[in-house]
């Protein structure tokens, strides 16, 4: 999925839902996000969603 697909996926939802991930068998709340550039030719840029440590 891109960053593009993502927001388009967000933008039909309520404003005020949290966002969750699948983290070890259960659901841990999206507290950050890390950016990382592309590492070499042709490699895409990632977005890593962090996880709320204090679940």
């Amino acid at each position: 999925m891109t960053v593009a697909q993502l927001l388009e996926a967000l933008a039909s939802l309520p404003p005020e839902a949290v966002v969750l991930m699948e983290s070890d068998g259960g659901l841990s709340l999206v507290s950050a996000l890390d950016f990382v550039p592309g590492q070499g030719p042709g490699a895409p840029a990632e977005v890593i969603l962090l996880p709320n440590m204090e679940e």
